[in-house]
C-alpha cells in the first residue's frame, strides 16, 4: 500500500475515532469502557471542535472524498448536538420550573 492510500484510511480512521467519541459524549451509543449510556455534552462538543480544527487546517489539502467525508459527519455531528443540548435544556428548566401542584397562588 502506497503512503497516500495509507494516509488517507488513517484520516478516515482519526474522523471516525472523534465521530464515536462525539457520539458516546452526547449519550447516543454506550460507552464500551462501562457499558452505559453517558452524556458529557462539553466534551462532546471538545470532539467536534477538533474535527472542525483538523478540516481547517487541512483546507486545499483534502482530496474531495475526504472533505466530503469531513463535511458529513461534522454536519450529523452538530445536528445531533443541537438535540441533544435542547434535550438538555427542556430538562434544566422543567426542573427549575415549578409544577402547577406545589405552586402557591
Amino acid at each position: 500500500m502506497d503512503n497516500t492510500k495509507k494516509d488517507g484510511l488513517l484520516l478516515i480512521q482519526l474522523i471516525l475515532m472523534f465521530q464515536t467519541a462525539a457520539m458516546q459524549h452526547m449519550g447516543k451509543i454506550k460507552n464500551p469502557m462501562t457499558e452505559k449510556v453517558e452524556q458529557d455534552l462539553q466534551q462532546a462538543q471538545i470532539s467536534i471542535d477538533i474535527l472542525e480544527l483538523l478540516q481547517r487546517k487541512m483546507k486545499n489539502n483534502l482530496s474531495a472524498d475526504e472533505e466530503k467525508m469531513f463535511s458529513t459527519v461534522l454536519q450529523d455531528l452538530r445536528l445531533n448536538y443541537v438535540d441533544e443540548a435542547g434535550k438538555a435544556q427542556k430538562g434544566t428548566t422543567a426542573q427549575s420550573e415549578p409544577s402547577s401542584s406545589t405552586a402557591q397562588p
